[in-house]
């Protein structure tokens, strides 16, 4: 019995992807960043649906954070969000969108996070931003997805950022049914492991082969 037990057995499985989850995280973005890095170009991947998934990765950060759930059960984003600001940064240089404007829309978003992290912006804002952080996700990568089928070339698109995307998305399902039962992270994850999934496909699909 115990830890050996059905309910037991579950919520170490739980455990164990979310550490897989945790550790697929550390380098999600990170061959996404290489590929722009090495070819000098965002060609493929859409800005707006970057900023998009930006919001919504830091609205589901601080709606964990300031509802108390367990940690290991969104550990992910913090991460996610780390590599995230990296890519934005090297997509905006890359398509020249770097300037004043950018950077004082950044000393806006750090002001806001930091109000919510420390309760000086009610969590409640956040109550009411979760349910859009679904069709917003959702529409990001659905512009990422139009992206790439409407230039037929995904070569700074990289298929292992969105491969762990799919499958980071599709564990989380799992574990948040054990830890909070959240229908709203049940939904946004349901549907991004769709989406993510079909990036992946239509990435691979028009992924040109490389030169020799």
């Amino acid at each position: 019995m115990g830890l050996l037990d059905e309910s037991g057995l579950l919520y170490v499985i739980a455990d164990v992807l979310s550490i897989v989850t945790i550790a697929s995280c550390l380098v999600s973005k990170v061959p996404q960043i290489q590929t722009v890095r090495q070819l000098q170009s965002a060609k493929g991947l859409s800005v707006t649906g970057l900023l998009m998934e930006l919001c919504s990765y830091t609205v589901t950060m601080l709606y964990n954070y300031t509802n108390g759930y367990a940690f290991l059960s969104y550990l992910e984003y913090p991460i996610l969000l780390v590599q995230e600001y990296v890519l934005v940064y090297y997509v905006l240089h890359h398509e020249s969108m770097l300037g004043k404007r950018a950077y004082q829309w950044a000393a806006g978003y750090v002001v806001v996070f930091i109000g919510f992290a420390t309760a000086i912006i009610p969590s409640s804002i956040l109550l009411m931003l979760v349910p859009f952080t679904t069709p917003v996700g959702a529409t990001s990568k659905v512009m990422q997805l139009n992206a790439i089928l409407r230039s037929k070339d995904s070569e700074s698109v990289s298929l292992i950022t969105w491969g762990i995307s799919a499958f980071t998305n599709a564990t989380r399902i799992y574990t948040i049914m054990l830890d909070s039962g959240d229908k709203m992270l049940l939904a946004n994850f349901g549907i991004s492991t769709v989406l993510s999934s079909s990036v992946l496909l239509a990435a691979w699909y028009y992924k040109k082969p490389k030169k020799d």
